[in-house]
């Protein structure tokens, strides 16, 4: 008997682990066989596998977890993971070993085949949702409290002006936060 298989990538366990650790549920979705795909789940720590899918259950499974109520992000590198790419809310194909068919349908490619790259992007894209909801809301009160003094004449117009362009630089330096997000 000849048994192969593709080898984990070594960054891989830190990387879920990572993805766990921000609150990010992972699941193996592959077409190996049910034995190879629990032993690539028990180096990895991932607790829920699905082997023996051809491309159509991968797309069926993403779709199911959709309905229930899940952000799907699916990370893939070949033609057959084309349309699982595309279903997924976020496909992230590994650009310099995946296929042309997966990096077009994908949303996002990883063209230095870089794991470590995923976890920062979802820590970076959290990061700046809350970034914008803080922006958001510091605009609201402004404007709100600007028209409420204008209304109660309470707010000049040069001061109206100067409390205006204060949080309008207030927003663009929380903005610049973010450069340094690591």
């Amino acid at each position: 008997m000849i048994a192969v298989r593709d080898e984990l990538r070594a960054a891989a366990p830190a990387v879920i682990e990572d993805l766990q650790n921000a609150g990010i549920e992972t699941v193996l979705l592959t077409g190996d066989n049910e034995r190879t795909a629990a032993a690539v789940a028990g180096e990895v720590d991932i607790d829920d596998v699905r082997a023996e899918l051809l491309p159509a259950d991968k797309q069926t499974a993403i779709e199911d977890l959709q309905d229930d109520g899940h952000v799907v992000a699916m990370v893939g590198d070949g033609i057959n993971d084309a349309p699982s790419l595309a279903t997924a809310d976020v496909g992230i194909a590994m650009g310099a070993a995946g296929t042309d068919t997966a990096i077009e349908t994908s949303d996002m490619a990883l063209m230095a085949d870089d794991l470590e790259r995923i976890p920062y992007a979802v820590k970076l894209s959290k990061a700046t949702r809350w970034n914008v909801i803080e922006n958001v809301g510091l605009a609201v009160v402004t404007v709100t409290l600007l028209l409420a003094g204008v209304l109660t004449s309470y707010v000049t117009l040069a001061l109206g002006m100067l409390v205006h362009e204060a949080s309008v630089l207030a927003v663009i330096l929380n903005g610049m936060r973010l450069l340094r997000f690591e």
